[in-house]
């Protein structure tokens, strides 16, 4: 290992746990419980005392002593007493997320809507938490995205939708920024053609965390649905974008709206068509608007 190396991994381990010691840290009940007992908490920080009462410990020695493996990382330690620190909150929210100790399966739920490229009923599946829409006549496919468990609780077949669609929306709204949904590290934008991918697109683009190597696929028309002209767009027309779910938008799950003006540099552009108005959107290899163009 050189220097350089060195240095590197130094800066890493002052920032942060390897994923096995951070695993090893929280791989025991009585820490899981004083997790829990603060994220339950109406206040922060809570005493001593009464963290050893909620917890399950035989004494306060072992208290203190597993309380201690949790101080640093994933609890703060004040004058006050104890609080949550965020890779803490993240533990106990995966738990409620249902990712931990929840793995449902539904049956397939009928969305309402028409598949644009057959016009036969789109239905939604949901599997190793992800929810995924298609069409099962041609086989249309418009992604498929996580939801957590905890996203089922609560909602009926109509709010599970909705509230898919716009954590779809945020999702790639996050990546589109340069930030990764899953670990707030950088991501890369990548235009890519061809290849197997989870939406009938050959032209896509594709997001990848540096960090956590999370990977996000879209479409390029997909990048445009929180942008301003579109959205005034459909106003115009009488349409709320914000609410309309992006499977109802040929330009949102297909390519068959997208045109490549060049490759190097990229520039790419997206018709959305609206009766018989037409806007036209050209971007960037960052998929950000360059021009917009409107034909009646």
């Amino acid at each position: 290992m050189d220097r350089l190396e060195a240095m590197e991994l130094a800066k890493e381990s002052e920032h942060c746990l390897r994923p096995a010691k951070a695993f090893s840290l929280i791989s025991n009940e009585i820490r899981v419980e004083i997790l829990e007992a603060l994220w339950h908490a109406d206040e922060q920080p809570v005493g001593f005392t009464t963290l050893y009462e909620k917890a399950k410990a035989d004494n306060s020695a072992q208290f203190n002593y597993h309380l201690g493996q949790l101080t640093g990382h994933f609890v703060r330690k004040t004058n006050d007493g104890y609080e949550l620190r965020t890779a803490g909150e993240s533990v106990i929210r995966a738990a409620v997320e249902g990712s931990f100790n929840a793995h449902p399966d539904l049956d397939p739920i009928k969305t309402g809507d028409d598949c644009t490229q057959c016009g036969d009923p789109l239905v939604a599946t949901y599997s190793d938490e992800k929810l995924a829409i298609g069409c099962p006549a041609c086989g249309r496919t418009h992604g498929q995205y996580s939801f957590p468990p905890g996203g089922l609780i609560g909602r009926d077949e109509e709010e599970t939708l909705s509230a898919f669609n716009q954590r779809v929306r945020h999702l790639h709204s996050l990546a589109k920024e340069g930030v990764c949904p899953e670990c707030s590290g950088q991501m890369q934008t990548e235009i890519v053609r061809g290849e197997d991918c989870c939406l009938d697109a050959d032209l896509r683009v594709e997001y990848i965390c540096h960090q956590c190597h999370h990977s996000l696929c879209s479409t390029i028309g997909l990048a445009l649905i929180n942008q301003s002209p579109v959205v005034s767009f459909y106003r115009e027309h009488g349409i709320d974008l914000r609410t309309t779910p992006y499977w109802r938008l040929n330009w949102c799950v297909s390519d068959e709206c997208t045109t490549i003006e060049t490759t190097d540099p990229w520039r790419i552009e997206v018709s959305i068509i609206e009766g018989d108005d037409t806007l036209t959107v050209t971007l960037d290899e960052n998929l950000s608007v360059v021009t917009t163009n409107r034909r009646v």
